[in-house]
Protein backbone atom coordinates (compact mmCIF):
# COMPACT_ATOMS: atom_id res chain seq x y z
CA UNK A 1 0.00 0.00 0.00
CA UNK A 2 1.23 3.48 -0.86
CA UNK A 3 2.16 5.76 2.06
CA UNK A 4 0.65 8.81 0.33
CA UNK A 5 -2.98 8.55 1.51
CA UNK A 6 -1.83 8.42 5.15
CA UNK A 7 0.58 11.32 4.56
CA UNK A 8 -2.17 13.40 2.98
CA UNK A 9 -4.75 12.56 5.67
CA UNK A 10 -2.30 13.45 8.45
CA UNK A 11 -0.90 16.50 6.62
CA UNK A 12 2.54 15.01 6.44
CA UNK A 13 2.46 13.76 10.01
CA UNK A 14 0.97 16.85 11.70
CA UNK A 15 -1.95 14.68 12.79
CA UNK A 16 0.39 12.67 15.00
CA UNK A 17 1.44 15.71 17.08
CA UNK A 18 0.17 15.75 20.64
CA UNK A 19 -1.70 17.20 22.37
CA UNK A 20 -4.58 18.35 20.19
CA UNK A 21 -3.86 17.10 16.66
CA UNK A 22 -6.94 18.91 15.36
CA UNK A 23 -5.63 22.19 16.70
CA UNK A 24 -2.24 21.55 15.07
CA UNK A 25 -4.00 20.67 11.81
CA UNK A 26 -5.89 23.94 11.98
CA UNK A 27 -2.82 25.99 12.90
CA UNK A 28 -0.71 24.70 10.03
CA UNK A 29 -2.81 26.63 7.48
CA UNK A 30 -2.79 29.97 9.35
CA UNK A 31 -0.13 31.43 7.01
CA UNK A 32 -2.87 31.50 4.36
CA UNK A 33 -4.17 34.58 6.18
CA UNK A 34 -1.21 36.51 4.74
CA UNK A 35 -2.56 35.93 1.23
CA UNK A 36 -5.72 37.13 -0.53
CA UNK A 37 -8.96 35.40 0.52
CA UNK A 38 -9.33 33.61 -2.80
CA UNK A 39 -6.09 31.73 -2.05
CA UNK A 40 -7.59 30.40 1.19
CA UNK A 41 -10.71 29.39 -0.74
CA UNK A 42 -8.59 27.60 -3.34
CA UNK A 43 -6.65 25.88 -0.53
CA UNK A 44 -9.95 24.77 1.00
CA UNK A 45 -10.93 23.20 -2.31
CA UNK A 46 -7.53 21.52 -2.67
CA UNK A 47 -7.58 20.13 0.89
CA UNK A 48 -11.14 18.91 0.37
CA UNK A 49 -10.29 17.04 -2.83
CA UNK A 50 -7.11 15.66 -1.28
CA UNK A 51 -9.02 14.61 1.83
CA UNK A 52 -11.66 12.70 -0.10
CA UNK A 53 -8.92 11.07 -2.19
CA UNK A 54 -6.97 9.96 0.90
CA UNK A 55 -10.01 8.81 2.87
CA UNK A 56 -11.21 6.70 -0.06
CA UNK A 57 -7.93 4.79 0.22
CA UNK A 58 -7.82 4.47 4.02
CA UNK A 59 -10.74 2.42 5.35
CA UNK A 60 -9.52 2.96 8.94
CA UNK A 61 -9.72 6.74 8.45
CA UNK A 62 -13.43 6.80 7.58
CA UNK A 63 -14.34 6.87 11.27
CA UNK A 64 -12.34 10.09 11.76
CA UNK A 65 -9.41 9.04 13.94
CA UNK A 66 -7.61 11.92 15.63
CA UNK A 67 -4.61 11.69 13.28
CA UNK A 68 -6.75 12.61 10.25
CA UNK A 69 -6.39 16.40 10.09
CA UNK A 70 -6.75 17.19 6.39
CA UNK A 71 -10.39 17.97 7.24
CA UNK A 72 -9.27 20.60 9.78
CA UNK A 73 -7.00 22.15 7.14
CA UNK A 74 -9.92 22.36 4.71
CA UNK A 75 -12.31 23.87 7.27
CA UNK A 76 -9.78 26.31 8.70
CA UNK A 77 -8.85 27.44 5.18
CA UNK A 78 -12.51 28.23 4.57
CA UNK A 79 -12.73 30.12 7.87
CA UNK A 80 -9.79 32.30 6.77
CA UNK A 81 -11.43 33.52 3.55
CA UNK A 82 -12.72 36.71 5.23
CA UNK A 83 -10.08 37.03 7.96
CA UNK A 84 -8.39 40.43 7.82
CA UNK A 85 -5.54 41.33 10.11
CA UNK A 86 -4.51 39.71 13.36
CA UNK A 87 -7.96 40.12 14.95
CA UNK A 88 -9.60 38.40 11.99
CA UNK A 89 -7.16 35.49 12.13
CA UNK A 90 -7.62 35.06 15.88
CA UNK A 91 -11.42 35.18 15.49
CA UNK A 92 -11.34 32.73 12.57
CA UNK A 93 -9.21 30.28 14.54
CA UNK A 94 -11.24 30.60 17.76
CA UNK A 95 -14.60 30.31 15.99
CA UNK A 96 -13.53 27.38 13.83
CA UNK A 97 -12.10 25.42 16.76
CA UNK A 98 -15.14 26.20 18.94
CA UNK A 99 -17.52 25.00 16.22
CA UNK A 100 -15.37 21.96 15.39
CA UNK A 101 -15.08 20.88 19.02
CA UNK A 102 -18.58 21.88 20.24
CA UNK A 103 -20.38 20.62 17.11
CA UNK A 104 -23.38 22.97 17.31
CA UNK A 105 -26.40 22.47 15.02
CA UNK A 106 -25.37 21.75 11.44
CA UNK A 107 -21.80 20.85 12.45
CA UNK A 108 -23.14 18.07 14.67
CA UNK A 109 -25.48 16.91 11.91
CA UNK A 110 -22.58 16.70 9.45
CA UNK A 111 -20.43 14.91 12.03
CA UNK A 112 -23.03 12.16 12.35
CA UNK A 113 -22.78 11.30 8.64
CA UNK A 114 -20.78 8.20 7.85
CA UNK A 115 -17.60 7.69 5.91
CA UNK A 116 -15.48 10.26 4.16
CA UNK A 117 -18.40 12.66 3.83
CA UNK A 118 -18.88 12.85 7.58
CA UNK A 119 -15.16 13.20 8.24
CA UNK A 120 -14.85 16.14 5.86
CA UNK A 121 -18.28 17.76 6.14
CA UNK A 122 -18.31 18.72 9.83
CA UNK A 123 -15.11 20.73 9.43
CA UNK A 124 -16.31 22.35 6.21
CA UNK A 125 -19.56 23.38 7.90
CA UNK A 126 -17.62 24.69 10.93
CA UNK A 127 -15.37 26.65 8.58
CA UNK A 128 -18.34 28.04 6.66
CA UNK A 129 -20.03 29.14 9.88
CA UNK A 130 -16.86 30.87 11.04
CA UNK A 131 -16.46 32.55 7.63
CA UNK A 132 -20.04 33.85 7.68
CA UNK A 133 -19.56 35.32 11.16
CA UNK A 134 -16.32 36.97 10.05
CA UNK A 135 -18.00 38.39 6.96
CA UNK A 136 -20.83 39.80 9.08
CA UNK A 137 -18.29 41.22 11.53
CA UNK A 138 -16.46 42.86 8.62
CA UNK A 139 -19.63 44.35 7.16
CA UNK A 140 -21.34 45.43 10.37
CA UNK A 141 -18.49 46.37 12.69
CA UNK A 142 -15.57 47.22 10.48
CA UNK A 143 -17.70 48.94 7.85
Amino acid sequence: MSPWPRRVASLGGVGFLRPGPGTWGSAVVLPLALLPGWVALAACAAFTVAGFWALARLPEAREDPSWVVVDEAAGMSLALVFADGLLGVVLAFALFRAFDIGKPGPVGWADRRHGAFGVMADDLVAGAMAAVILLLFKLLVMG
